[in-house]
């Protein structure tokens, strides 16, 4: 007998239930928390449990002139609000700061099945089911007071934009689906020529990771993307992770594009660092195997390197789920440069570049932890800094930005993308607040 579609939204409600239910009695409240950060990370044994953890804040925004906690020396305050679920920032030479307003795109085989119904109610419950805005948004700070007072539509009529760049009278956006270009002019607040695609993206009617990333080379002949999986651990088949899980490099004048690096389950914010003018990412690893594992990461990526996805994490761990395994390529898998603990969703990467902070934090990372879905308790939701010497993580991370839970567990905000702006401040997308926050050193 087919079960109607009713019926199958209150089974799906029922089992969500459930998994909130048993949350606290599937994976145990956990004290490693700290030992899931840096270069050697404390990998506990994985957990099997009937049903996985479901622990989701609840988006709320935030109340009328609140604003996150700024670590210590440090002062925060709002740039721009009332966007549409901002995620991805860029900067332009001339100081004009473009944020892509933007959502996931249509996906009809993301959402079927009971497990697609409640994925569904656990994306409206974080306040990632909006409509996709599909627009970028130029935000202009010409008296440089740090609040942005011109805000003008960019580009429109996207496709769930993403990631960024600009080379020379180029301007590149990625969607969902493909690379674009558009000409650009120093001072344009808008763009209204018709784009012209460089090159397809992997996309489709699944599309599970849907954001694709994108930065230049430094000498601006290459473009490299981030391509996120089409699973959590190969469930769909490996035929729909052809060229996913993967940083591609596109040539700029061809469109022809190549797979850079491969096995990284779902890369965000590549970003060049500047000692070592090596390429990182930020990954989100994979879920259901406890509150420990597998941790986030941020890391160096190496031409033709694998990282393990979906054969083993974190180098050479074998994941037992993933059937039939492949030796071969857990033999070379790479081991990450630097955790960020388990499960944070760390989505946003930027190197500080700039001079503002202190002389320490130079040539630093800022990392955006969107936050967990899935954790007990629950980690991320924050902004965080990890020092680097000589082109490499050298320390413990610190708290940047906080607060973006309140008392009761809610998101008021969180975190995304990242970046640096002309006069060297962090700016920071909050999805859930609609707002970019400016940090800065706190004025003495």
């Amino acid at each position: 007998m087919r079960r109607s579609p009713c019926r199958n939204r209150r089974l799906a409600a029922v089992a969500l239930g459930l998994a909130v239910s048993l949350a606290g009695c599937n994976e145990p409240e956990t004290a490693t928390v700290g030992q899931t950060f840096g270069p050697t990370p404390t990998l506990v044994a994985p957990e099997k449990s009937l049903v996985p953890t479901v622990n989701v804040a609840k988006a709320v925004g935030w109340p009328a002139g609140a604003k996150p906690v700024a670590a210590d020396g440090l002062s925060v305050n709002a740039f721009a609000s009332g966007l549409d679920h901002p995620r991805t920032l860029h900067v332009l030479p001339n100081g004009d700061v473009l944020v892509a307003e933007t959502n996931a795109p249509e996906r009809p085989e993301e959402t079927r099945g009971i497990k697609g119904w409640i994925t569904k109610i656990v994306l409206s419950r974080a306040g990632a089911d909006t409509r996709p805005a599909n627009r970028i948004t130029l935000l202009r700070d010409a008296d440089g007071d740090g609040i942005a007072e011109t805000r003008s539509v960019f580009l429109e009529g996207l496709n769930s934009p993403f990631g960024m760049t600009l080379v020379g009278d180029n301007f590149y956006v990625a969607n969902s689906d493909a690379i674009v270009k558009f000409p650009y002019r120093p001072g344009d607040t808008k763009i209204t020529a018709p784009a012209t695609k460089l090159a397809d993206l992997p996309a489709g009617p699944l599309n599970h990771h849907w954001t694709k990333d994108l930065v230049a080379s430094p000498e601006g002949t290459k473009l490299y993307v981030t391509v996120g999986s089409n699973s959590n651990i190969g469930e769909n088949g490996m035929e729909a992770e052809t060229n996913r899980a993967a940083v591609l490099e596109v040539d700029r004048s061809s469109g022809k594009w190549r797979v850079f690096a491969s096995g990284i389950r779902n890369p965000n914010g590549p970003a060049w660092q500047p000692q070592s003018r090596a390429l990182w990412v930020v990954v989100n690893e994979r879920d259901e195997l406890g509150n420990d594992l597998v941790p986030d990461y941020m890391t160096s990526v190496k031409d033709g390197g694998f990282y393990g996805w979906p054969y083993s994490y974190y180098g050479q761990h074998v994941d037992e789920r993933v059937q039939p395994q492949r030796p071969d390529l857990v033999a070379k898998a790479i081991a990450p440069d630097y955790a960020l603990g388990a499960l944070t969703a760390s989505l946003g990467l930027a190197f500080n570049t700039g001079t503002l902070f202190s002389p320490e934090m130079a040539n630093g990372a800022f990392v955006g932890q969107h936050g967990s879905w899935n954790r007990k308790p629950r980690s991320g939701y924050k902004v965080i800094f990890v020092p680097f010497t000589n082109g490499m993580p050298s320390g413990q991370p610190r708290d940047v930005l906080t607060g973006f839970l309140d008392a009761d567990g809610q998101a008021q905000g969180r975190p995304v993308g990242v970046a640096i702006d002309k006069r060297g401040a962090l700016l920071v997308a909050d999805d859930v607040g609609n707002t970019i926050w400016r940090v800065t050193p706190a004025k003495r």
